[in-house]
């Protein structure tokens, strides 16, 4: 029997792949830079996999997914197509992604302190999720 903890972090970070995706999907048809459009669709397929991975850990323990909340969805791609429209540059949407990024990182961490029980492959999934946020803030800085 799997514990609690395991299921929580593993919908935490199910819901943080889906969140990653739909940003990435809001703003790469508005990204000017081709080295830009390459890092993110990367960055995107690299999400997808974790995705798959939580997905099949999720219905292997015969439990739903998390899905991000509809208003913060919708309210972030208001946002996002808000910010576009004022300063549609390469330079904002590295920005916008950095800081998302940065979130996405935070949020991991404490959902790997809160559910501390979690087992240890859901705690590498949630680390492999970390390296990929901070590495693609890496990444962004070039274009901030």
């Amino acid at each position: 029997m799997v514990n609690s903890d395991t299921i929580k972090l593993l919908k935490e970070c199910n819901a943080g792949v889906k969140t990653a995706v739909s940003s990435i999907d809001d703003v790469l048809d508005k990204v000017e830079s081709k080295s830009l459009e390459r890092i993110l669709a990367k960055n995107k397929a690299e999400h997808e996999e974790l995705g798959n991975l939580t997905h099949t850990l999720l219905n292997q323990y015969d439990k739903d997914e998390k899905d991000p909340s509809p208003m913060a969805k919708a309210m972030t791609k208001m946002m996002t197509e808000v910010k576009l429209m004022v300063d549609p540059s390469d330079e904002k949407v590295a920005d916008m992604m950095y800081d998302g990024c940065n979130m996405g990182v935070k949020s991991l961490y404490r959902y790997m302190n809160q559910y501390s029980d979690a087992d240890e492959q859901s705690k590498e999934i949630a680390g492999r999720l970390i390296s990929l946020e901070s590495s693609l803030m890496l990444k962004l800085r070039a274009y901030l």
